[in-house]
């Protein structure tokens, strides 16, 4: 109950509520005023009648007067001031001739002028102060041949009217707070407070569906109107079902987005180097860099065409998957870049996509834990594995190709020359060229091996990576 009568409290202070009120108190007042004006004159008009009926007797006692002999003009002025003088209204008069010609006054002068009279047979007039009050007899109403001019003291009649005045406004006041604030409790109770409450269910809508909270305990919910508000009510609660489903469905839809997202992403960045993965998502079509100086290393699986005559193509894609994902995870742990495998044999590379200047080092590195981890196979396998590594440093050009299944791929002499590295080279051993081992003869071990024929280039000096200098 309590929340009700808060809520009903503050519905007189709304705006919308404090606008109503505004404008039924002043449509009331607006009222009352349009009626008061015609009251205001017709009391106005009672209260000089009044006034009229009060000074009548000495009004007829002078219009009896002006029938009589008035030769004497001391003796007719003396007679019109015994009669005034019993009179507390008449504060002056004035008698014509009906030709225009003043016979006598007494007292203040009417405002009325005998100008005015014309064919008029009374004539009525109230000063503008409201304190005096003329009124003209003519010949015409009198029936002789002399016009009364009488002035009346109206003060009563002013303070009447004002009493009169207050006493309406009063009552007027008082209706229009009456019905104001019994029109504002119905509203507030049948409008403004549902409106307060729905403009809540708003905000709390607002909150549940920018904060992804569950569906709020709506006050509309609760509501049963049979009339327009309760149709807006239940429109919002049919809007906002649908908009938090609909937002639902979307985050589901991109929670599964995001995770084909995923997925591509990593699928790409095991296809791709990350920074060329990045260029060709922005659009880059033909992809192609030349690098001054990197290090190529080729691997090859010495007897595995053997073995695989000898196992199962499950056994041998299991034992050939293991030893390059160990190969994988040198390749990371060193920063190098796989290239790509063909059948038995593993390419990578140092110095790129980002250029590195220790590429020859981690290569060298890599190229020793390589034997370590061929070593290891072979003992836990019980098959005689064993490998052959070919390095060689030099410029090369790297881009991507093909637009399925593309690969980032190198080429150049470099690359030729690496590959001639781990062809020509002794099962077991580490061959490089003299390119790389001015890079690695001051860190590494080497054994010269001394001017072997390399195909496509003839006599070259090769040397034996053996171990790392301590």
């Amino acid at each position: 109950m309590q929340p009700r009568i808060l809520a009903l409290l503050g519905s007189f202070k709304a705006r919308l509520s404090l606008r109503i009120s505004f404008w039924v108190f002043l449509s009331l007042i607006i009222i009352e005023i349009i009626i008061l004006v015609p009251s205001y004159s017709r009391r106005e008009n009672e209260l000089l009648l009044q006034l009229e009926q009060v000074s009548s007797a000495s009004i007829n006692s002078l219009v009896v007067l002006t029938k009589t002999d008035m030769s004497d003009r001391k003796l007719f002025h003396a007679k019109i001031q015994n009669i005034t003088s019993n009179s507390d209204v008449i504060s002056g008069i004035a008698i014509y001739k009906s030709d225009g010609q003043l016979i006598d006054t007494l007292g203040e002068a009417p405002e009325i002028d005998f100008a005015e009279l014309k064919n008029a047979k009374i004539l009525r007039r109230r000063s503008r102060d409201g304190a005096r009050y003329d009124v003209a007899w003519t010949n015409l109403h009198l029936g002789g041949k002399y016009i009364l001019i009488v002035r009346h003291n109206a003060t009563s009649v002013q303070q009447e009217l004002y009493d009169f005045t207050l006493r309406i406004a009063g009552l007027v006041l008082i209706i229009s707070i009456v019905v104001t604030s019994g029109t504002m409790l119905v509203l507030g109770i049948t409008v403004i407070s549902p409106i307060l409450r729905l403009r809540d269910d708003l905000i709390a809508a607002g909150d549940a569906l920018s904060k992804n909270g569950g569906k709020p305990d709506f006050y509309s919910l609760s509501v049963k109107r049979e009339d327009e508000l309760g149709e807006v009510m239940a429109a919002f609660n049919q809007m906002f079902n649908r908009v938090y489903q609909e937002i639902n469905q979307r985050k589901i839809a991109e929670e599964i987005l995001r995770s084909e997202q995923e997925k591509s992403e990593r699928l790409l960045l095991n296809i791709l180097p990350q920074p060329i993965a990045e260029r060709l998502k922005q659009g880059q079509n033909n992809i192609a860099d030349g690098f001054a100086e990197v290090t190529i290393l080729f691997a090859d699986i010495v007897g595995f065409t053997e073995i695989s005559s000898r196992v199962s193509p499950q056994e041998l894609v299991d034992l050939l998957n293991q030893i390059f994902s160990a190969f994988d995870r040198l390749s990371e742990e060193y920063g190098l870049e796989k290239i790509k495998t063909i059948g038995d044999n593993y390419m990578v590379a140092g110095g790129l996509p980002m250029p590195h200047p220790d590429h020859a080092e981690l290569i060298a590195e890599m190229a020793l834990d390589m034997q370590q981890e061929i070593l290891r196979f072979s003992i836990e396998c019980g098959k005689p594995l064993n490998i052959r590594i070919g390095i060689n440093t030099g410029p090369v050009v790297a881009g991507v190709i093909g637009t399925k299944k593309f690969i980032y791929d190198l080429w150049g002499d470099a690359v030729n020359t690496a590959s001639r590295m781990e062809s020509q080279g002794i099962p077991g051993k580490i061959q490089v060229s003299s390119s790389t081992y001015k890079l690695l003869c001051d860190k590494y071990l080497f054994e010269e091996r001394g001017i072997i024929q390399v195909k496509g280039k003839g006599e070259m000096t090769t040397y034996l990576l053996t171990g790392r200098k301590v």
